[in-house]
């Protein structure tokens, strides 16, 4: 299928305007709606460090913020970080350095040593042809790291907008982004030619004093509906109203605050090298699992009570 004919799922052009406007608001203001993605950028950093080699160049892909190419560049282990974001141009982004689309990696075949990418792959409209583009663009042995969002993320705000919809207006657009799952996304990163391809999630949960107040920080973000096929109208009064009762109402604490579930999901991957770990061929095991049965049966019998 060509790039023409695929499907879209999200609105790059819209998701771009909003990532700009979200950076005029966090400039001026305090930035803390961005403790999201600042806390994505610290896992991928301790993940890093962990690793123990080098990566001469890095490439900090969707490096909104530059929150990614700081700890890139803290772990200890990249020499030169190269940010790469749709909004390069704009000056209140200290030290970008390209202008590229995350959805379209452009970088030469074997030319980086380590892509890491957070919170911004899980909007692209063909994450496996992204991340087979990232899998070439890494020399052997190179590594991928990202975060993005997956599972139950945002399923209370899901839930609130499609009952309040279907109570006033008797049926429901969509108004959340759809999210893949960890065993999906380790399942594209081996689709991808990835070798030690790794998928794990961590649950983070936010409190807010209201619907509302959740609202403005995905605005804030740039996170907020960018589907293709979203409704054009906007939402009544009522149907805001109504939506932000029902989530007090099944997602709420005992304190009156409702709860936001983020889950980052975070994957790994390496460009095949010959000194990797291989899985064993089929049929080279010293021992069967038949006989290693028939020992375990074995000593239950010895231990079992003997009859007197």
């Amino acid at each position: 299928m060509s790039h023409s004919q695929r499907p879209e799922i999200f609105d790059r052009r819209l998701f771009a305007r909003r990532r700009a406007r979200a950076l005029e608001r966090l400039a001026a203001t305090s930035g803390d709606a961005d403790f999201l993605l600042a806390n994505a950028a610290a896992d991928l950093g301790e993940r890093l460090a962990a690793v123990s080699r080098d990566f001469p160049l890095a490439v900090d892909l969707g490096g909104h913020r530059g929150h990614v190419s700081v700890a890139l560049a803290a772990s200890g282990r990249v020499g030169t970080v190269l940010r790469a974001d749709l909004l390069v141009e704009d000056r209140s982004v200290p030290g970008a350095t390209l202008v590229a689309d995350d959805a379209f990696p452009p970088f030469a075949d074997a030319s980086l040593d380590l892509v890491a990418s957070a919170l911004s792959l899980h909007l692209v409209n063909d994450l496996p042809g992204a991340l087979i583009q990232i899998r070439r663009s890494l020399r052997p042995d190179g590594l991928f790291l990202a975060n993005l969002l997956g599972g139950d993320t945002l399923f209370e705000l899901k839930d609130a907008f499609m009952l309040a919809e279907l109570e006033t207006l008797g049926g429901a657009t969509p108004h959340v982004v759809p999210f893949a799952d960890t065993r999906a996304l380790g399942a594209l990163l081996q689709r991808a030619g990835f070798a030690l391809p790794v998928a794990d999630v961590d649950r983070l949960t936010v409190r807010y004093g209201d619907m509302f107040a959740l609202m403005r920080d995905l605005r804030a973000m740039g996170a907020a509906n960018i589907l293709a096929d979203r409704s054009r109208a906007p939402l009544s009064r009522a149907t805001l109203a109504r939506a932000a009762e029902i989530y007090a109402e099944r997602h709420a604490d005992p304190d009156g605050r409702i709860r936001a579930t983020f889950d980052l999901v975070s994957l790994s991957g390496w460009a095949p090298h010959e000194s990797q770990q291989k899985p064993l061929k089929p049929g080279s095991a010293k021992a069967s699992l038949a006989d290693a049965l028939s020992v375990i049966d074995a000593e239950r019998k010895n231990n079992d009570p003997q009859p007197e």
